[in-house]
């Protein structure tokens, strides 16, 4: 297995016909020096132009530091990956800089389930409840208007009722919104990093048995076999069938 692992590694990605990327760190544990210890694996799907989703990277660096990330990102494009048409990002300030340095232009969505924890973890508990439900009124509108509508609600309600949470909100500008500018079909699958938490979540259910791996290359070797064997399997993005169609022009409007 280990020979097949680091052919995967080490394959070209010339012919891959990735068109967007999903990167997220995963926490897994592992033994280091006789002691359990969280470890961090970087993940990083592609979405092909078909739809399919493919994994092309995980690997344990330490840490989600910029450096950590952007070394698996040199790796991906010295094997000949493209430039990717889209990103969806966890919203890590290490991956933020990492990409910005290697593909500023692209446009990008924050993951709306990553900010969602961040906007409670900034509101008093009694409150969570009702930051919810704003905040998915919000998400979950049916149009660009209308989040752009319940947006500007959003923040004026909570500047007055808990700064806190608007100030988190407007810090991820309109790249927490960059889905409303692509067809509402693929909304779902473009909002979040959840194909990566799905991912992990079949891992995590699959090893259970051994609550501590020996070593943070087993992790990520184990993580790549699972689907490599066949035994978990990703399907197709959402609106794949208009995955060919531009980004709107305009973001949605910002003005509060």
């Amino acid at each position: 297995m280990k020979s097949d692992w680091d052919a995967w590694n080490a394959r070209s990605l010339a012919a891959e016909p990735v068109i967007r990327l999903v990167l997220d760190g995963t926490v897994v544990r592992v033994r280091v020096d006789r002691k359990a210890t969280a470890i961090v694996l970087l993940v990083v799907l592609g979405v092909r132009e078909d739809g399919q989703k493919v994994l092309l990277a995980v690997k344990s660096m330490g840490g989600e530091t910029s450096e950590a990330w952007r070394a698996v990102l040199d790796d991906l494009v010295k094997r000949g990956l493209r430039k990717p048409q889209f990103l969806i990002v966890d919203g890590g300030t290490g991956l933020d800089q990492a990409l910005t340095a290697l593909w500023g232009d692209v446009p990008t969505q924050r993951c709306t389930v990553h900010k969602h924890r961040n906007l409670l973890a900034h509101a008093p508990q009694r409150l969570h409840e009702e930051v919810t439900a704003d905040y998915n009124d919000m998400i979950y509108a049916t149009s660009a208007a209308e989040v752009a509508e319940r947006r500007r609600a959003f923040l004026r309600k909570w500047r007055l009722k808990c700064k806190a949470v608007a100030d988190s909100l407007e810090e991820a500008s309109d790249r927490l919104f960059t889905f409303a500018r692509l067809p509402s079909s693929q909304w779902k699958s473009l909002r979040t990093t959840n194909a990566v938490e799905r991912l992990h979540e079949e891992f995590k259910r699959r090893i259970k048995t051994q609550t501590v791996l020996p070593s943070a290359e087993t992790a990520a070797m184990l993580f790549w076999a699972l689907l490599a064997a066949g035994q978990i399997t990703m399907r197709k993005v959402d609106g794949w069938q208009t995955l060919t169609q531009k980004l709107a022009d305009e973001s949605i409007d910002l003005a509060a």
